[in-house]
């Protein structure tokens, strides 16, 4: 009984990768020689029979093709050099962050100028930024404060970036994203 529940609770997990040898599903299959020569459309059976005669695996490459397209070759070093491609892929990518500036409408020109440098720095960087003013109390009635602030901030961002988000209300503050030009 306690062997049952273990089996009952393994995790079931799908086989990764393409299907390769007694996975795959066609009966008749396009097959591509370990030098890449084309072998012709085989009966499975005899296209993995002359993969382990070569001492290799009848993998899958085009899975939606009519018939199948496999080619016969190492299952190891194929997971391995698609494994290198995506490493590849993921290292070219540049992910663009969202950085986030806080004010208020009552900031001071020196604070206010340093936050606009880092802005600058992280928009240089490729990074978008995300302004927000936040009203506390009575400074909601002078939202022309936010605005003004805004508009400005608009104005000192003008060289290296552009307006992504226009400035508007959400809840008790006022938001704009910029984004590099």
């Amino acid at each position: 009984m306690a062997d049952f529940k273990h089996n009952y609770f393994q995790r079931r997990t799908k086989p990764k990768g393409p299907r390769s040898n007694n996975r795959i599903t066609s009966p008749d299959v396009q097959v591509i020689g370990s030098d890449g020569q084309n072998l012709g459309i085989l009966n499975l059976n005899d296209a993995i029979n002359r993969a382990k005669d070569v001492g290799l695996d009848l993998i899958e490459i085009a899975p939606n093709a009519k018939p199948p397209v496999c080619k016969i070759m190492d299952m190891g070093k194929y997971k391995y050099d698609a494994q290198k491609k995506a490493n590849k892929a993921k290292k070219k990518q540049k992910k663009i962050e969202l950085k986030e500036i806080k004010l208020r409408p009552v900031t001071e020109i020196h604070d206010y100028n340093f936050k606009i440098k880092n802005a600058q720095k992280f928009l240089t960087k490729g990074d978008k930024v995300k302004f927000t003013i936040r009203f506390k109390g009575r400074e909601l009635q002078h939202s022309s404060l936010g605005s003004d602030l805004m508009e400005k901030i608009k104005q000192d961002m003008q060289q290296i970036g552009r307006v992504e988000l226009q400035p508007k209300f959400d809840g008790k503050q006022m938001i704009m994203v910029i984004q590099p030009l």
